[in-house]
């Protein structure tokens, strides 16, 4: 189980999936999850892109087995984080990698595409947001002071419980999946996710925007088209993707439509086809 190490010591964990041809050299995907997911949560997309490409999926510090070294009081810089996806690039020998983020993972690759232009292949972001709008923190507080407040108080899966309703997913989905859902965003502790929500309410990545040289395919539901106008205003090579739904996190909800498009805007940038392969 391989971790690579924090500039402050904390472990961070990470996967390889890998069953390209052995005698190809592959290019790397890296998947990032968002607000109080894990590795565990991308379970759907590895078989559709470990063909074409070696994934590396990573734990964000404090989260999946990213915790130990991590304390609470240290909270969350979005640089430290920038920083931690590098180290784990360097770890894995990776010089340079199509980005995926779902939610704030793709918030965190924008300042990462930004920063590190070299390492950053294409940035794929799947519902992220630029900035998170007030009106969401009033939502997630479920009657509390503040969401922190909840979060603290319940605990993460109560909190998963009683905001799956709230545009999060269709209501097609099973119960059993819902269920699943909030078991994985139980496995983070309610005060480490608390503490992550003081992040969330002061973030603005605007000002990385115009840095990202890297080609960026945004792919977001119709209900988030406040967050594609910022891309448009900003981003100097973005292609967009609309998933015809109003729920948030279409990355689980429709995993191959998502995929898929990930899939093409990766492989068209390094020039090969993702059907039957032609000899």
């Amino acid at each position: 189980m391989p971790y690579a190490t924090s500039s402050n010591g904390i472990k961070l964990h990470y996967v390889v999936d890998d069953f390209t041809d052995s005698w190809r050299d592959a290019p790397w995907i890296v998947l990032q999850h968002g607000f109080g997911r894990n590795t565990s949560f991308w379970y759907k997309w590895v078989p559709m892109l470990a063909g074409h490409f070696r994934v590396l999926r990573l734990d964000m510090r404090g989260f999946g087995k990213s915790r130990e070294g991590f304390a609470i009081e240290q909270g969350f810089a979005l640089d430290d984080l920038a920083n931690d996806v590098v180290r784990v690039l360097d770890h894995a020998g990776i010089a340079s990698a199509h980005f995926v983020g779902e939610a704030f993972g793709g918030t965190l690759g924008m300042q990462v595409a930004s920063q590190y232009p070299d390492r950053i292949r294409t940035l794929n972001l799947l519902s992220a947001p630029v900035i998170l709008l007030p009106k969401l923190h009033n939502t997630f507080a479920l009657g509390e002071a503040s969401w922190g407040d909840f979060l603290a108080k319940y605990g993460a899966k109560k909190w998963a419980e009683q905001t799956n309703s709230l545009s999060r997913f269709p209501t097609s989905v099973p119960q059993g999946f819902l269920d699943w859902y909030s078991e994985g965003m139980g496995q983070t502790d309610g005060p480490t996710l608390a503490r992550f929500t003081q992040l969330c309410q002061q973030y603005d990545q605007t000002r990385f925007l115009a840095g990202i040289t890297a080609p960026v395919l945004g792919v977001y539901s119709n209900s988030r088209e406040e967050q594609v106008e910022l891309l448009r205003a900003n981003v100097k090579k973005l292609s967009v993707v609309h998933i015809d739904t109003a729920c948030f996190m279409i990355y689980l909800a429709f995993p191959r439509l998502c995929a898929d498009a990930v899939l093409h805007h990766a492989a068209t940038h390094e020039g090969f086809p993702v059907g039957e392969q032609s000899w």
